[in-house]
């Protein structure tokens, strides 16, 4: 009877844990609950995260690497988080491919807006924290940058284009005629475009503005304004970023410079810029990505705007130029 009984509690108890493991299996990982954020994990589940853009050139590069370094840094190691990059190629139709094939992931990463908007408009159950997104409220990702909807939050890289205009003042005084290039495909270059058409005609400047709708049109386009203007402004803009060279070999054929909204058209020949630190916003929106993984929903993660700005000279361009590098300021000079 005694071993009937010891038998029977045996038996009992493995039920009891076949049970437990099978909850267990079928909760699966704990997370991506869209707008209500996500649970805490157990210690043997893995991240999967998809990053996603449009291109690939410098400042997304160092957005991305500055998200993933972050992302270590906060306890995410290769043992709980694997990143899948998703680069369109700087083609409409393969990012919105990747943007439909989306649903495996636990959290998706698009830099900046067109990559973004392409994401938010596939409505994905995973939650979106975005890297440097121009203008979330009127790209139409969020409603409000305060209480995000749409299940996305990020950072948002606001462009200064009055103190642009006004290290543009100080280096090239006589410059009053502006040339404005840009992909006519993009909302965030067509925001920052009318933000600088809209402060250059409030300040005394004439200027010609010449859109493209990929890159190849880029060479042609900078050399016909390059006849026309006295330096030629690029706002924050994934396609001719990737031709900068184009630009700047066109802008150097009549002595005038080039005035860029990231530090990596410096880096590619442009003059000079004043723009948001590519780190800091990928560094910022892996904290925000954190808290969301930690439990809180995204409508309680507000979307923040940058507002630390580098003024960044190209030493090697003013020579070019024969113009003169202030000495001092908040300015930093590169080669």
């Amino acid at each position: 009877m005694k071993n009937t009984k010891k038998i029977v509690s045996i038996v009992m108890a493995l039920v009891l844990l076949m049970g437990c493991i099978g909850l267990f299996a079928a909760c699966g990982k704990q997370g991506t609950v869209g707008e209500g954020g996500t649970t805490p994990r157990d210690t043997d589940d893995v991240y999967k995260v998809a990053i996603v853009q449009l291109a690939d050139n410098g400042a997304f590069t160092e957005m991305r690497e500055a998200f993933i370094q972050r992302m270590r840094e906060l306890g995410y190691d290769e043992a709980k988080m694997t990143f899948d990059i998703k680069n369109a190629q700087g083609d409409q139709s393969t990012l919105q491919s990747i943007c439909s094939s989306l649903g495996d992931y636990d959290l998706i990463v698009p830099i900046v807006t067109p990559a973004t908007a392409a994401v938010v408009n596939q409505t994905p159950k995973a939650p979106v924290v975005f890297i440097s997104v121009t203008n979330p409220v009127a790209s139409g990702i969020l409603t409000t940058m305060e209480a995000p909807d749409k299940n996305a939050t990020g950072t948002s890289n606001i462009v200064p284009v009055d103190r642009i205009f006004t290290l543009a003042k100080e280096l090239t005084p006589n410059v009053k005629n502006i040339g404005i290039l840009y992909c006519s495909g993009e909302q965030n270059a067509v925001q920052t475009a009318t933000k600088a058409k809209d402060y250059l005609s409030a300040n005394g400047y004439t200027f010609k503005e010449v859109t493209v709708a990929n890159s190849a049109e880029v060479s042609q386009a900078a050399q016909s304004l390059a006849n026309d203007v006295d330096a030629i402004y690029v706002p924050i803009d994934s396609t001719v970023q990737t031709a900068m060279s184009e630009v700047v070999n066109a802008a150097n054929a009549k002595k005038i410079p080039v005035y860029g909204s990231d530090p990596v058209m410096v880096k590619s020949g442009a003059l000079a810029c004043v723009s948001c630190s590519n780190t800091q916003l990928g560094q910022k929106s892996a904290e925000m990505a954190d808290e969301i993984l930690r439990g809180k929903k995204v409508s309680e993660v507000p979307a923040v705007a940058m507002e630390e700005f580098q003024y960044v000279i190209s030493r090697q361009a003013a020579d070019t130029l024969g113009i003169s590098v202030p000495n001092g300021g908040n300015y930093v000079v590169m080669g």
